[in-house]
């Protein structure tokens, strides 16, 4: 036995002398080691080993395998490493041709405004709290002190599903459901941005489907100067250091008093040009303090609780910050224009 694994050894020894490819080799592999390879057929004359010597001749069939393994793996490295020596020597590569141009993508304006006004309100401690945007009426009107048959609920010209289900007309159903949700009562600090949907006539400014970010205060001794320290600072960091408000009186159902509010032009510092129409302001946002309606609808007791809210559309200050001329190039999936948006911006 032992002079037939011998034999085996020295067959293999010059058939490696004479593989020269990996193909080559593959096939001396399946020849000895393959299911009816050489060694292969040593092992299945185990059963005609007698009893005494099976140890030896399975340490000697062992031995031979490891060892077959070992050269043809080494054969394979050997032949390898040749035939990367031989692509280094016949091949080469013209670093003068150009590159293949990918196409990288972007942040979305829209976005882009969206993170920097959540990163703003969660620096001062904010939740950014998120809802449906299929809402019942009993939250997107009821709970806002605009009961049925409400005047104001003309104004929305909301997209109804049935009679009590419809596409939401703002962000403030998230404040209702938020305030409604705090079962202790307690303060509330939160942002809610996200879609809403309003029938109207989509032009360079008007679009059926936009977004709103809206904040909530409730908490004991809110006023109107919490209101305003707030929104300074959101007007200072998106507009920049230098920018000034300044409140207007207004009407919403849910705050009162409800205030208009305007930011200092950053284009002109407040001398005047065509963005502020000459008038040195630009309007960005609504707000006021939470009607005791709101409040009482929810939960709070108005006599211990008071709050501000406000409104801000991130489209009209994304259109503001990047001379953006039509709102409909935030929702048209035009590449053109997010390719020259991220050329602009110097992409990400």
């Amino acid at each position: 036995m032992q002079k037939k694994i011998s034999e085996i050894k020295e067959q293999l020894q010059n058939r490696l002398n004479q593989v020269n490819t990996l193909n080559e080799l593959n096939d001396l592999r399946v020849e000895f080691l393959g299911k009816k390879g050489l060694i292969t057929e040593l092992s299945s004359m185990m059963k005609d080993i007698p009893f005494e010597e099976k140890k030896t001749f399975g340490s000697l069939l062992n031995a031979i395998k490891d060892e077959t393994n070992d050269l043809i793996n080494h054969k394979k490295e050997t032949l390898e490493m040749d035939e990367l020596q031989k692509k280094l020597e016949t091949e080469s590569i013209d670093v003068t041709l150009p590159g293949t141009k990918l196409t990288v993508g972007g942040i979305h304006p829209l976005i882009r405004v969206i993170d920097e006004i959540e990163e703003v309100f969660v620096s001062m401690g904010y939740d950014v709290v998120e809802g449906p945007e299929i809402e019942t009426d009993l939250y997107n009107f009821e709970k806002l002190n605009l009961p049925k048959g409400h005047p104001a609920r003309d104004a929305q010209d909301s997209f109804y599903i049935t009679d009590e289900m419809l596409l939401r007309s703002q962000t403030s159903p998230v404040q209702a459901r938020t305030m409604d949700a705090n079962i202790e009562k307690g303060p509330i600090r939160v942002i809610c941005p996200g879609k809403v949907y309003r029938r109207d006539d989509d032009d360079a400014t008007h679009s059926h489907q936009f977004t709103q970010i809206e904040g909530l205060v409730v908490d004991k001794d809110i006023s109107l100067a919490d209101l305003k320290g707030t929104l300074e600072i959101l007007a200072k960091k998106l507009f920049g250091e230098e920018r000034e408000i300044r409140f207007r009186p207004s009407f919403f159902p849910f705050t009162e008093p409800s205030i208009e509010v305007d930011v200092s032009c950053f284009k002109c510092g407040g001398v005047g040009c065509p963005i502020c129409k000459e008038t040195g302001w630009i309007e960005i946002l609504g707000s006021g303090m939470v009607h005791p309606n709101v409040l009482k609808g929810c939960g709070y007791d108005p006599e211990k609780y008071t709050g501000f809210a406000f409104g801000i559309g991130p489209d009209r200050v994304a259109m503001l910050k990047y001379g953006i001329q039509d709102v409909r190039s935030f929702y048209t999936n035009d590449l053109r224009f997010l390719e020259d948006f991220n050329r602009v911006e110097g992409g990400e």
